[in-house]
C-alpha cells in the first residue's frame, strides 16, 4: 500500500489550514464571542488570552487551543507560528496575562514557557487524547512552522498559563 495519497492529501490540507490560520478576520472572530460573554459556546478546548503588547503596552487578545489542562487552574497552549507569533513574543516579554475559558471569565494568570521535555510530555498527552484532531492539525502546524513537528524534541513552543492563586 502506498503512502503517497494520504501524505499529498494531508499536505494539501495542511497548506489550506495554514492559509486559514493566516486570515486575521477569521482568527479574530472568536474574540467577539468571549467579549460578549459567550465563550462557553466554544467549549473548554479553547481559551481567550489577554496579553500586553511588548512595544505598545496595549491590551491584545488571541483565542488559542488548549493543548493540556494539567489541573483546574492551569492551561497549556502552543504557538502554532513558533516564536514568531506576536502573542508568544508578548507573553515571553510580559508574563502577566488574563485568561478566559468556557464559562470562566477573565482571570489573572502568569505565563511560563515550557522546557522541551515539558512540551514533549504535553504534546504526547494531547496526541493520546485527541488522535484524530492531531492527525489533521499536525500538517497545519508543520506548514505554519516550516518544520516537522514530533512528540520528541518538539519544535512547537508551548506556554503554561497558571491562574493566580493556583496551588494555594
Amino acid at each position: 500500500m502506498s503512502d503517497a495519497t494520504p501524505s499529498s492529501e494531508s499536505g494539501a490540507a495542511g497548506r489550506t489550514g495554514a492559509r486559514l490560520l493566516r486570515n486575521r478576520r477569521l482568527m479574530r472572530a472568536p474574540i467577539w464571542l468571549y467579549r460578549a460573554r459567550l465563550g462557553f459556546l466554544l467549549g473548554s478546548r479553547l481559551l481567550l488570552l489577554e496579553h500586553t503588547g511588548r512595544k505598545t503596552g496595549a491590551r491584545r487578545y488571541v483565542v488559542l487551543e488548549v493543548i493540556g489542562h494539567p489541573h483546574r487552574d492551569a492551561y497549556i497552549v502552543a504557538s502554532g507560528f513558533g516564536d514568531r507569533a506576536q502573542w508568544y513574543r508578548n507573553v515571553v516579554a510580559q508574563p502577566r496575562v488574563r485568561v478566559a475559558s468556557g464559562a470562566r471569565g477573565l482571570s489573572a494568570a502568569t505565563a511560563r514557557r515550557l522546557s522541551t521535555v515539558e512540551a514533549d510530555a504535553a504534546l504526547a498527552g494531547y496526541v493520546r487524547k485527541h488522535p484524530r484532531a492531531w492527525r489533521r492539525f499536525k500538517a497545519v502546524l508543520e506548514n505554519t512552522l516550516g518544520t516537522a513537528v514530533s512528540e520528541r524534541d518538539t519544535a512547537l513552543p508551548m506556554v503554561e498559563l497558571r491562574l493566580d492563586g493556583a496551588g494555594t
